[in-house]
């Protein structure tokens, strides 16, 4: 192909009509202040999309244009390009074709880029357009670490040699940023983020050292690697995060901060021996990311509405339910941010503290000192708040506490393990708490599970298997309404699991009049068959069944929620 000729991105997209000259007189003074590239200060105004200036160069090289969201990239092809250049040209290698390689590159007008493409690729090439945004995360999949965290392993392997981890000479070097090890974390940490884990689980077997990533729930494996290297970067971690190097027969908790690729992590850390060494399991919190509003969690409207309206009353408990990893922190959040103005004081009491707010006062538990949440709670009522979190009802002394503050003029919001909404009233008074507090006390209950998105970049209509079938017409959806069904066939954007991403179902028990007058007796059925009236059509099963008609999630995922709410 020949070299594209150079054209100014302004005056093509005025000539297509795409923005106006006095847009354009705009974005040209706010690029001479800024230094930024005229593109982005456009899509930043929001006087064009990414996809219509990668549009609008395609058409005026009549090149193609890809959009990388339904592309499955070739990973062998995506490396022949390395990934230093990928990122400074912007551009990535997708195909093989009559004997020249297809690049899609952000700028096709970039006359250096191609020439430097081309020498290192030392082939022919053409180009397509791609947008900036869908390419640099496609360069995140295409050059995952694998291959260099497996090597750093090795590395470090042939430097400890046949002896066990001197822990003197560790700790003196334990500060050098080109120890194997410290290369080995800081990849590691790097692959992690680029793919989303949530969680590093680091377990020793016999012979051998497994690392894990847990993505949108699930745990895929990472790597393997010789069990000898496990002292060396179990004794590193702790370090960071401030452990007793010397204890390894007790499990101990921590936490320290990292910068990787140029966004803050907060990892929380555990360590617990095994017969084969110590694990370590690390909860990676991004500080970047932004708290996650409201709107922005996937309640239904009318349930939204009716949350925001009781998150704004004066006292009362409201409480947030699930398992351990469906999502309660971050509901809670959202609605603490979304009430948290300059005239409400706000305290959290948590074990950890796992999202730092602004503005807000967060107390971390110690159970070492006997800074419990009972003691904390105490302290935090004579702080004179008007909003207390408490991270989670572990005890009888707690529940009690945070009920009375309820009940005397503070808005309480916690959480608590229990299947659904329904049944959470009786675990409080399971836990020795006395009826009449828990009625006259919580305003709300939000249930909530965590169901794994169908990829977007690979879905394809879905004809539901035998025993699928059957399920969903036990549910009551009938085979007419099987045509929206889709799952995710398995694709480079998705590691090929089909799922990218996850998003949240909920139900929600409000306690009006009649709730509570059912609450307060000792009357449980009487209770539950009033909760059920209530929430009919409206619980998490209801919500989740509503999801997999509209494409957003797949049949065997909706049942997997059903049977963790009906076990």
């Amino acid at each position: 192909m020949a070299r594209p000729e150079k054209i100014r991105l302004g005056d093509l997209l005025v000539q297509q009509k795409l923005i106006s000259q006095e847009q354009l007189g705009i974005a040209l003074e706010q690029q001479k202040r800024s230094g930024r590239k005229l593109g982005r200060v456009l899509v930043d105004n929001a006087f064009v999309s990414e996809e219509q200036i990668s549009e609008a160069l395609a058409r005026q090289f009549n090149i193609p244009y890809i959009n990388l969201k339904y592309y499955n990239i070739n990973l062998g092809l995506v490396r022949l390009l390395p990934e230093n250049q990928a990122r400074r040209f912007r551009a990535i290698v997708l195909e093989e074709r009559d004997g020249l390689l297809l690049v899609g590159m952000a700028d096709p007008t970039d006359l250096f880029a191609f020439d430097e493409i081309a020498r290192i690729v030392k082939r022919d090439i053409d180009i397509a357009v791609v947008t900036e945004g869908k390419l640099l995360e496609t360069i995140d999949r295409g050059y995952r670490r694998t291959e260099e965290i497996t090597g750093l392993a090795r590395e470090l392997s042939e430097d400890l040699g046949d002896t066990y981890v001197d822990f003197g000479t560790l700790t003196d070097t334990a500060g050098t940023e080109d120890a194997p090890v410290v290369k080995l974390l800081q990849t590691m940490f790097d692959d992690a983020t680029q793919v989303r884990a949530s969680d590093i689980h680091i377990e020793p077997q016999e012979g051998r050292l497994v690392i894990r990533f847990r993505i949108d729930g699930l745990l895929h494996l990472q790597m393997e690697a010789d069990s000898k290297i496990t002292p060396a970067l179990v004794l590193r971690l702790k370090l960071m995060s401030g452990l007793d190097i010397s204890e390894k027969r007790l499990p101990q908790d921590g936490r320290f901060h990292v910068r990787v690729r140029d966004q803050g992590v907060d990892v929380r850390i555990a360590t617990c021996p095994t017969q084969y060494g110590e694990t370590v399991v690390m909860r990676l919190l991004r500080q970047d990311g932004g708290m996650a509003s409201l709107d922005k969690l996937g309640m239904p409207p009318e349930m939204l509405k009716r949350f925001r309206e009781i998150i704004r009353r004066s006292t009362g408990m409201v409480l947030v339910t699930g398992p351990t990893g469906s999502g309660k922190t971050t509901t809670l959040y959202a609605a603490l941010a979304e009430i948290n103005t300059i005239e409400q004081k706000i305290i959290t009491v948590e074990d950890p503290v796992e999202y730092r707010l602004p503005g807000i006062n967060q107390v971390q538990v110690n159970e070492k000192i006997e800074l419990t949440f009972a003691r904390v709670l105490r302290s935090a009522l004579r702080q004179d708040p008007d909003v207390i979190l408490i991270g989670e009802m572990r005890d009888a002394e707690t529940a009690q506490i945070g009920l009375r503050a309820a009940m005397t003029g503070h808005l309480v919001f916690s959480t608590l393990h229990t299947r659904d909404a329904a049944g959470t009233l009786f675990r409080l008074v399971d836990m020795g708490t006395p009826r009449f507090m828990v009625a006259s006390s919580v305003q709300a209950v939000v249930a909530q599970r965590l169901l794994r998105r169908v990829c977007e970049s690979c879905s394809e209509p879905h004809i539901p298997a035998p025993q699928e079938s059957e399920w969903l017409k036990t549910e009551g959806v009938p085979p007419e309404q099987w045509g929206g069904l889709l799952r995710g066939r398995g694709c480079s954007h998705c590691n090929g699991t089909g799922y990218r991403g996850r998003m949240g179902v909920y139900e929600m028990l409000e306690m009006g009049r009649e709730m509570i007058e059912a609450a307060a007796h000792d009357n449980a059925a009487h209770f539950m068959q009033i909760a059920r009236q209530h929430m009919r059509g409206k619980t998490i099963l209801d919500h989740a069944l509503e999801q997999m008609k509209q494409g957003h999630t797949t049949v065997a995922e909706v049942m997997r929620v059903s049977n963790q709410v009906e076990d």
